[in-house]
């Protein structure tokens, strides 16, 4: 097997709480090796490293920053209730590190909220991970196209007929969105390419 590297940042977020190394050390491995499981190909650690940029930069709360280290820990395609799951995860895993209720609460009511990405407009918290999840879709066309390949494989048991109309029901529904990003910075880096990249997908998924 093997052997699981645990970004430091990680293991530095974990230690707020004054947990014993044992214990930090435990949960870090839990949510590393969770990342790296064989059936996933786009969520796996590059994507959250890819949304703790985007968090980064709008100086996201320790919530929410738990929130993206968390939001996919359980991730069964083949299961409708991974948020819900994950959810509880997280507030397990933090409660073994000396959370306080509180914050485990606020944890885990963002990763459910991840279910469709659209908070309300004065939910901070759940605007930012939402922004940073969604990232990707404004990303360069080739690594959305790589993004979207990956999630395909992922759904490997669904045949294409099926793919194509979940999948394209789901590329409808964003498209529809008059706002997919909240936050400005985000807003302005990422809604015009993620509209692009998102008409661009529809088009090859509608074209026979």
């Amino acid at each position: 097997m093997a052997q699981v590297v645990i970004p430091p940042r990680l293991t530095a977020l974990l230690s707020t709480w004054g947990a014993d190394a044992e214990a930090v050390e435990a949960a870090a491995a839990d949510i590393v090796a969770r990342y790296g499981e064989q059936h996933r190909r786009y969520h796996t650690l590059e994507h959250i490293e890819e949304m703790l940029v985007v968090t980064d930069r709008l100086e996201a709360s320790a919530e929410v920053t738990c929130a993206v280290w968390l939001h996919d820990a359980i991730y069964e395609p083949t299961q409708p209730d991974n948020e819900a799951r994950s959810a509880a995860h997280a507030h397990q895993l933090l409660e073994s590190v000396g959370a306080p209720r509180p914050f485990r609460n606020e944890v885990a009511r963002l990763v459910e909220s991840t279910v469709d990405h659209d908070p309300d407009g004065t939910d901070v918290n759940a605007a930012v991970l939402a922004d940073a999840d969604l990232a990707i879709l404004g990303a360069p066309a080739d690594r959305y196209w790589r993004y979207v390949a990956d999630v395909r494989m992922e759904y490997s048991h669904v045949d294409d007929d099926a793919w194509r109309v979940g999948r394209g029901a789901v590329v409808r529904a964003f498209l529809d969105r008059s706002r997919l990003f909240h936050a400005p910075d985000a807003y302005d880096d990422f809604e015009q390419p993620a509209r692009e990249n998102l008409r661009a997908e529809l088009v090859a998924l509608t074209t026979p």
